[in-house]
């Protein structure tokens, strides 16, 4: 089944659900008995999914994690990032178009805030008695989607892998149906039938009435427990008031102030990532830390240069353990979890994605130099 040029509106509400993940997901809380809905095709439940729009939400998110990713040696505090993938964290959301957000992650007697209202955005941390105000420039006529938070929440990342997957490699089927956050929502399963990816399915959960996803399941190929599970446990359709968006920082907090500059055009606009033909053509090189997506769908590998280690940092010691492998591509550690491969390569390349080692070592063998 291929879908192209598909509409993402939905993904503009759940920007705010996704992003507590990090890896974009969204998975089922609580389900209640499978409600009894009208029959629907996955390519009719498919094409509602894209066309879906609501105004605005709010809930509360709760999320579930393990790709076993190891934790980063001698990273004081541990990794922020780590943490985020793993373990179990809750989260205030709410959206309100075209350019309201705000996300209130709540972890070990800590918040840390994200929200804009489409003048300012303010990133919070309790923990380190920290904000950051951006004064945003004047919106253009045609607003972009709120970034209200790092580019590693970035949920419409996560979420188009998944949709930007399904083609003839993948199974789409309607798998029934449950109740989430008190919801009737339809079950659409999405399974790679390629053995090259480490995802064995996704499960969404939508919304019988908005069509909008309320939960996804992430299983890996190996194992009978979710990789992520991340999505609402309630959840409100009606658009929050104003003041839901605006931010006043505790007495005693650090503010530092920023100011983005307005995006100006110019005859050569920054291209995205390049893509590699799985045929290994040649394509443009690429300097410095720009990623380049090589392969497409579920076998799809980013790189990344400009890597360096200095024989004793936390990524040395992470590497120490790790597989030695070398091919055509030169030689290099390989890092595995369950769902995440990584090769890093002694030039200072960086392979990842949801695949198999043999896929990263195979896209590393097409790379451009």
């Amino acid at each position: 089944m291929g879908v192209t040029q598909r509409s993402r509106r939905w993904l503009v509400p759940v920007t705010a659900v996704a992003v507590v993940a990090g890896v974009g997901a969204l998975g089922p809380v609580v389900a209640d008995a499978s409600p009894k809905l009208p029959g629907i095709t996955a390519q009719d439940l498919l094409a509602k999914v894209q066309t879906a729009k609501v105004d605005g939400l709010s809930g509360t998110v709760r999320s579930s994690a393990d790709l076993g990713l190891p934790a980063i040696p001698g990273v004081e505090g541990g990794n922020q990032l780590s943490d985020l993938l793993s373990g179990q964290h809750t989260a205030r959301v709410a959206f309100a178009t075209p350019d309201k957000a705000r996300v209130s992650v709540l972890d070990n007697q800590a918040e840390r805030v994200w929200t804009t209202d489409g003048k300012s955005a303010w990133a919070y941390d309790s923990s380190r008695r920290e904000a950051v105000k951006l004064t945003l420039p004047a919106r253009s006529a045609k607003p972009d989607k709120p970034q209200v938070a790092p580019k590693n929440y970035d949920p419409q990342a996560v979420a188009e892998q998944f949709l930007d997957a399904i083609d003839p490699t993948t199974k789409v089927e309607v798998s029934g149906t449950e109740k989430v956050a008190g919801r009737d929502a339809y079950k659409l399963r999405l399974v790679p039938k390629t053995d090259r990816t480490t995802v064995g399915s996704v499960t969404l959960a939508i919304d019988s009435k908005t069509y909008v996803p309320l939960d996804v399941t992430v299983m890996p190929r190996t194992g009978n427990d979710p990789a992520v599970e991340l999505g609402f446990s309630s959840v409100s359709f009606n658009v929050p008031g104003a003041s839901t968006f605006t931010f006043t920082p505790p007495k005693g907090v650090k503010v530092t102030d920023k100011k983005v500059p307005a995006t100006r055009e110019t005859p050569h606009p920054v291209k995205p990532p390049t893509a590699v033909a799985p045929k290994g053509e040649k394509a443009p090189a690429q300097r410095g830390d720009k990623p380049t997506v090589l392969g497409t769908g579920w076998e799809s590998v980013v790189m990344v240069r400009g890597v360096k280690t200095t024989g004793n940092g936390p990524v040395d010691q992470l590497l120490a353990n790790a597989r030695t492998v070398q091919g055509s591509w030169g030689k290099g550690k390989i890092l595995t979890s369950k769902m995440v491969s990584a090769l890093i390569t002694d030039d200072g390349r960086v392979f990842a994605g949801l695949v198999t080692p043999d896929t990263l070592q195979a896209a590393a063998a097409k790379a451009p130099r």
